[in-house]
Formats: structure tokens, sequence, C-alpha cells
């Protein structure tokens, strides 16, 4: 008992400390009558965590407190004393802090770990073929859980070291989107505790509205505490083939000609370009022998710039014998470089897992926290064209670059329309992803500034072009923005957040409905 009067003391002592530092109005009584059975941290390097991302882009203000919840109850009492605070209290949901323009922060508030929290162990329905998770596990956790059934999720990220609330509330994309969707589209359940801290159970047949929301929702109208996922039974190996065009008109028609496909046809459909002669033998590019360098000179592309595409095969042992047929067949439909075939065979796991090895390695070089100033757009397929042109060959021109720029097509039909994910208004579209990284190496090419303001170019090129883009992991710091961005589902988004959190609790770091005081972006407003 003692122990508890005390950890009370150090914590209104301090949050009374920031409130007369900051200037922050909330009363520390709030949080100190929630009674959690976790930690309610204001530990500094708790604080200092949650006030930055991944992104390194903004540093907000730091969060009253860090609650590390030791059941869904935690989170429930603390979004309930939110709801209940005269004081504007926020509550964020923080997954493994891969955010880039500070979504997850809450400078006027508490920022929950969800990633700490392992009480839940996964339940997988063999039968059913689906598994019940905690929303703050990783993907990567989730994928070991369930190969011990023999099963996996059917749809990825390229990344597996982000949490299954993140990806959802977002969308959740890579190449097998254009076969089974988006992770949004997998997801037959789940318990979310809105910003009335109510916890509520939805799903197609129960509180629908709830649970279209949510999905791809950026966490505006509840937080994800269980997610039911669908599984397929897991391959054990993959062919991993990349091969390259010097056409883009080329490159983009076979891969939508791929992902057109039924019956026999690839597992994976990805690409990137190519617009660094250093950058084709680096990164992702470890099917290039270092000994035998590929070069952009030698094959002919057009405008000094190349396009990969990635595709795959998976198989079991029992189709081991058929699986270079099947390539073999569907590869003569292609139209790329003939001499540039490159191929690779290995476990499921290590294809899924390819990302965090590159991690490791740039992490081993200290490229990995650095900041990370990504783009990322959905383009309608009437416009690639025209985008290619303008951006690919024009804007970023020969320059030297530091990450790979993704491209590859989705079937809208993939998407459910009830969602509140935003998509191009065509058929299919195209995910354009600038993961670039801000080095300090002296090329002026690749410092922020310059990568930031390249990002602004690209968005007012599109503009100026009228190529309606949508953006992914989007991020504005208007309200006129943000309608334009949800378009004909502004208002139903607006209706959901007024029924689910009238109060702005939630997700205040996307600044939607409320926007805070300004965050500082390097210095400069």
């Amino acid at each position: 008992m003692a122990t508890t009067v005390a950890k009370l003391i150090v914590l209104s002592f301090a949050i009374s400390h920031l409130i007369v530092t900051v200037g922050l109005t909330v009363d520390p009584a709030a949080l100190l009558r929630l009674g959690v059975d976790g930690l309610l941290s204001v530990d500094p390097y708790d604080v200092e965590k949650a006030s930055l991302d991944f992104g390194k882009l903004s540093r907000a203000q730091p969060p009253l407190a860090v609650l590390h919840p030791a059941s869904e109850e935690d989170i429930a009492r603390l979004v309930k004393a939110a709801y209940k605070s005269a004081h504007g209290l926020t509550v964020s949901a923080r997954g493994h802090g891969h955010s880039i323009n500070g979504q997850a922060q809450a400078s006027n508030g508490v920022v929950i770990e969800m990633t700490g929290y392992s009480g839940m162990v996964p339940q997988v329905s063999e039968r059913e073929q689906y598994v019940d998770v905690w929303g703050g596990m990783l993907w990567i956790d989730l994928l070991k859980s369930t190969l011990e059934y023999g099963l996996a999720p059917k749809s990825w990220t390229d990344y597996l070291y982000l949490s299954v609330g993140g990806t959802i509330s977002n969308a959740g994309i890579s190449g097998q989107a254009f076969h089974h969707g988006p992770q949004i589209s997998n997801v037959y359940e789940l318990d979310v505790i809105t910003g009335k801290g109510e916890t509520l159970r939805c799903s197609e047949k129960e509180n629908q509205d709830l649970f279209h929301g949510v999905l791809g929702g950026l966490g505006q109208f509840g937080i994800i505490t269980r997610a039911r996922i669908a599984l397929e039974p897991a391959p054990k190996r993959v062919r991993w083939i990349r091969v390259l065009y010097s056409s883009f008109t080329a490159f983009t028609g076979d891969q939508e000609y791929l992902i057109s496909l039924h019956g026999q046809k690839f597992d994976y459909v990805e690409g990137f370009v190519i617009v660094d002669e250093g950058l084709i033998n680096n990164w992702r590019s470890s099917f290039f022998s270092p000994r035998n360098p590929v070069k952009i000179s030698s094959l002919g592309s057009d405008g000094g710039v190349l396009y990969c595409l990635e595709i795959t095969k998976n198989y079991h042992e029992s189709t081991a014998d058929t699986v270079d047929q099947e390539v073999e067949y569907l590869l003569k439909k292609l139209n790329f470089i003939p001499t540039s075939v490159f191929s690779t065979d290995l476990p499921y796991v290590d294809f899924l897992d390819r990302v965090h090895k590159a991690e490791l390695k740039l992490r081993s070089k200290n490229l990995w926290n650095v900041p990370h100033p990504w783009l990322n757009l959905f383009v309608p397929k009437s416009r690639i064209g025209d985008f290619d042109k303008g951006v690919f060959k024009g804007i970023l021109g020969n320059n030297k670059t530091s990450g790979p720029i993704l491209i590859y097509p989705m079937n809208k039909n993939k998407w459910d329309r009830r969602s509140s994910a935003v998509t191009p208004d065509e058929d299919v579209f195209y995910l354009v992803a600038f993961l670039r990284s801000a080095l300090d190496d002296g090329e002026e090419t690749r410092i922020l500034e310059y990568l930031t303001n390249q990002n602004r170019q690209i968005l007012r090129f599109c503009d100026d072009a009228g190529i309606k883009v949508k953006q992914y992991l989007p991020h504005y710091t208007t309200r006129q923005e943000w309608m334009e961005h949800f378009g004909d589902k502004w208002e139903l988004f607006s209706q959901r957040k007024m029924e689910f959190d009238p109060r702005f609790i939630l997700a205040s770091g996307q600044r939607i409905f409320e926007l805070s005081s300004p965050i500082k972006l390097h210095g400069y407003e």
C-alpha cells in the first residue's frame, strides 16, 4: 500500500510539474483516479520516446504520461476518464512507433504503448482459419504463432515489425493486395474501445458502422484491442523473381496484365523505379552480385530510368516439381529485357521478413534512425504515364537517392467501399511510395530539406496536372485538405466521429478534427 501511495505522489508531482512548465490544463486527479493495473509512466525516457516516431520529422510536446496497459480494461478506464474530463485530455494508441508525421503523438494527453502488453495469447481456429490477436501485437509475432498450425494471414505489409492495430487503422498493403485485398479486407471482427470509453465488439453483423469506420479509420473512432484475422494454409517456399524494363509502358502493361489474371498467376506483384545508378546494386537489390554490377546505361534505359518488376510464386514440397513450369509459362507472357531475369528460392518466412534483414544492415551503418520524409501516393491508372514523365523522369531526374521508390497496381474491387480508406475512383490504381531517408553525407539531394521540398514539388505537379492522387498514410495540416482527401466520404467520416468520439479524444496527432498548436519541424513551423 505504501508503495502505491508513493507512486501516486511521484506521478502527481510529475504531472503537476508538466502543467507548470509547458502550460497544459489537465487535472492530474483525472489520471490518479484511474486505478489501472498497468504502469502509468512519467519516466523521461518514456515520454520522450512517445513524442517522436520513425519519421523523425516532428517533435510534439511530451505527453503527460505513457500507459503500459496490463489489460483491455486499463485502456477503457483511461479513455473513459478522458471522456469525462473537462480539461481536453487526449489519448493516442501507439504501436511500434512507425508513424511518419506524429500521428501517434498526444501532446496534451496520454500515449498508450500497445505493443508492451502480452496478456492476450493469439487464439487460432484451424477449422475456420482465423486468429484472434491483441491489437498491439506485431505481425512478425502473429506469423510465428499461426505457423505453428501451418497457417498464415493472407495479406501483408512489406515490413512485419508493425502492429496489427496500426496497419488496420490505415489499410495494410503489399504485393498480395491485388489478389487478397489490403489487410482491412481480411478482418472478420474487432473489439474496439470508442472515444466514450465503451468496449464494443463489431463485425459485418454487429455494430457494422463502427466496424467499417475503424477499418482504415486512422484511429479516429476507437482503439483496436482485438482483431480476428483471416488465415490460409501457409506455403513452405517462395520462388522470388526480378526482371528489368527500360520501357515504362511495357512495365505497367505487364503489371496490369498480371493483376488481371484468374486461376494460374503469381502470388505477389510489386515493382520499383531505379533512377539512381547506385541503387540498382543496393538496399533491396540483393539479387545482383557485387562482383558483377548491373549498370543502368548498359540496359538502354528510357530517360535514365529503369523499372524492376518483383514477382513470386509460392509452393509446397508437393508442388515443387511443377513450380518451374508455372513460372516459365507466366514469364513467357511478359515483355521485360530478356537478359535481366534474376531468380532465387527461399523459405516463405524469409521472404515475408526480407525488409527486416535490410533494416539490420542499415542499423549496422547507423542509417536506420534518421529522418524518413516518406511520401505514399495512390495514383489512378489513367494518369500513371503522366506521373512517370513528370516525376520519375522529370522532378527526380537522375539524382542520387537514399531509399527505394516502389510502384505497383491494385484492383479497386478488392477494397470495401464501406471502410474509411480512400482510393482513386478507378478500377485499377497504383501505389507509388517514395521511401527515402534523409542522410547527412554531403550529397545535397539526400538532405531532409531537399527531400521535403521535392515531396512538395511532386504533390504540386499532381495538382497542376490534374492527377487526382490520394495520399496513403495521409498527412494534412488544414481541415479543407482533409475534406478534399476524403471527398464524398467526408460527411460519413464526420458523422462517425461525432457518434464514436464526440469529444475528439482519440488520435489527435492525425490533426483531422481539432488541430493542436503548431508542431515544430526541425526549427521551422
